[in-house]
């Protein structure tokens, strides 16, 4: 998310093993092996399941993809988004589907170690900032500036919050510059996590069906921005050097999130040598539409991930024909 962020349960996604971070760094996959991880000649992938919904759409669709046009047999691991990285540079995982951006284990384990190798681009650009929903913006469009954030904090004032605005993030193990952005740019508010992506969703709803106002950290590509339009707040402009000296010290942050194209990241030695589904795996590339379209049937029309997966597939020829070696 750089970015981290406990969305839709991992049962529609069929998982047959899964590992449930609960914070970030819990879960080590160093001391964690999938039984079907690096079995010699058969014809299996392991693939990090990120915990919110949209890579659940990705690896739904190559899941699907991998074992009924492939003929793999498909593991899936559930893990919070830095020890995935040690997961995959390990052999544990054979690929990560959607990376936000983490420089530093980009920097240790593709470019130092070489135990990584870059898949390419997803097709979906990601960005991550706070919003209000639009009915709000609509009658107060002098909110969508932070400077004037303050002016609004007792309207966004919760119980939860105390005598502060409440500014609603997700799962504490998401990668959030939040705290630290209330903290430098002076705000009257009090960063609240609802616990997981599926529980915000949940409150974001609630909201809007009360047309109550709330400022919440939210990210694009999501399909709830189909059923509460919001609109974003204009943080200070991101730049290189504010990213520098946040990555030296996280409570430095003071400007906005950046916009991130998403990346997939396979294990080296399955780059080269895991055949038909790694060339696949590398040419997995879709749209941000496509993405959010099994993501909504999942979280809001209540299909299995596996069956929205199918539902897209067999839709979608002409997108995913392009992808089969």
């Amino acid at each position: 998310m750089a970015r981290t962020r406990n969305k839709v349960l991992m049962a529609a996604l069929g998982t047959s093993v899964l590992l449930t971070a609960t914070g970030c760094g819990a879960a080590d996959m160093s001391k964690q092996s999938s039984p079907y991880a690096n079995v010699g000649g058969a014809k299996s992938v392991t693939l990090s399941v990120q915990s919110w919904v949209g890579a659940q759409a990705n690896v739904a669709v190559a899941q699907y993809l991998l074992e009924h046009e492939l003929g793999y047999h498909v593991d899936t691991v559930q893990v919070d988004e830095i020890p995935a990285w040690d997961a995959l540079s390990q052999g544990r995982v054979d690929a990560i589907l959607e990376d936000w951006g983490h420089p530093e284990q980009e920097q240790r384990y593709v470019k130092d170690k070489k135990t990584i190798a870059k898949g390419r681009g997803l097709g979906v650009t990601g960005h991550i900032g706070w919003f209000v929903p639009k009915y709000f913006a609509d009658k107060h469009p002098d909110v969508l500036d932070w400077r004037n954030l303050n002016k609004y904090a007792k309207t966004f004032r919760t119980a939860e919050s105390g005598g502060k605005g409440q500014l609603l993030d997700g799962s504490p193990s998401y990668v959030t510059n939040d705290k630290a952005l209330v903290e430098n740019l002076k705000l009257n508010y009090q960063v609240i996590f609802a616990g997981s992506e599926a529980a915000q969703i949940t409150q974001i709803k609630q909201f809007a069906k009360a047309k109550k106002p709330f400022l919440t950290y939210w990210y694009e590509p999501q399909w709830l921005f189909n059923q509460v339009p919001m609109v974003e707040v204009k943080l200070p402009k991101y730049t290189d050097k504010c990213a520098e000296k946040g990555a030296e010290d996280p409570k430095s942050f003071d400007c906005a999130y950046p916009t991130t194209p998403l990346q997939k990241y396979l294990n080296a030695d399955f780059a080269k040598e895991g055949g038909k589904a790694a060339a696949f795996l590398k040419k997995f590339h879709w749209t941000k539409d496509d993405q959010n379209e099994v993501s909504e049937m999942v979280a809001s029309d209540g299909l299995s991930a596996q069956d929205a997966a199918e539902k897209w597939v067999k839709k979608h020829p002409e997108v995913w024909k392009k992808w089969l070696p």
